[in-house]
């Protein structure tokens, strides 16, 4: 394995990435919402129904929802009778964002807050029967290793969900697309947020993501079954869904 990853379109050391992308989330927490509105026109809060649709909630379900410090998953999940939620992030201002959240919405003990890597989950084997993450796979350091672990830590039977920007299939509405994403997004960024660099990288990161069957192949070469892809808007996003059988 090479000592050198992708942060966007930079070439770093491959432990160095990590520590870039808590930089940005650290910039951006107190304004998750936002900067999601701006990558995605507001359109990330239906994908987020959507996703969650399809999950269909159930109440003996424990969901394992990594990097989704701010809560809008477990919420979700918990809302539409989910039984429990572990939400694991590496960055603990996303952290804080969501048990504030969280306390001002009551929820109580069931939605605990847990400060871990995607590619090293401090869980036990074989004990989540859902593991979700939504927006957050573009952003580990190695997705085949964060993918294993998902693996790991579900119970026989248990199911992945992934939601993420993935790539326009229609050619013609591709490349307006790649416009406006790196013409006005970090623009739009800087004005609103004043944080250029992280909505530069946010971009960049979508489009050095897997497309939707290499990201499929990768959970098959972990042992997922019943790999399923749904396109959202086109392909701006997608939800990958598998089983451990």
């Amino acid at each position: 394995m090479t000592d050198r990853t992708h942060f966007g379109y930079q070439d770093v050391a491959r432990e160095a990435k990590a520590g870039l992308v808590r930089d940005v989330f650290d910039n951006v927490a107190g304004r998750y919402d936002l900067m999601n509105d701006l990558m995605s026109a507001g359109v990330h809060r239906r994908w987020k129904d959507a996703a969650l649709d399809w999950l269909a909630p159930q109440p003996h379900q424990h969901l394992l929802d990594v990097a989704g410090g701010t809560g809008d998953i477990a919420f979700r999940f918990l809302e539409r009778g989910g039984g429990a939620v572990t939400v694991c992030d590496i960055n603990e201002k996303m952290l804080a964002e969501g048990r504030r959240r969280a306390n001002d919405q009551l929820l109580g003990d069931k939605a605990k807050w847990l400060v871990g890597d995607a590619e090293r989950l401090p869980i036990p084997d074989r004990s989540v029967d859902v593991y979700s993450i939504a927006f957050g796979l573009r952003n580990v350091t190695n997705i085949e290793l964060a993918l294993a672990e998902a693996f790991r830590v579900l119970k026989i039977g248990g199911r992945f969900l992934c939601l993420e920007f993935s790539h326009v299939e229609n050619a013609a509405l591709a490349k307006v697309y790649e416009q406006f994403s790196f013409s006005v997004l970090p623009a739009l960024g800087a004005r609103v947020t004043g944080d250029r660099e992280a909505y530069q990288y946010l971009v960049e990161s979508i489009r050095r993501f897997p497309n939707q069957q290499d990201l499929a192949d990768k959970l098959q070469a972990q042992g997922f079954e019943n790999i399923t892809v749904r396109n959202l808007s086109a392909g701006i996003a997608a939800m990958h869904s598998g089983w451990r059988l």
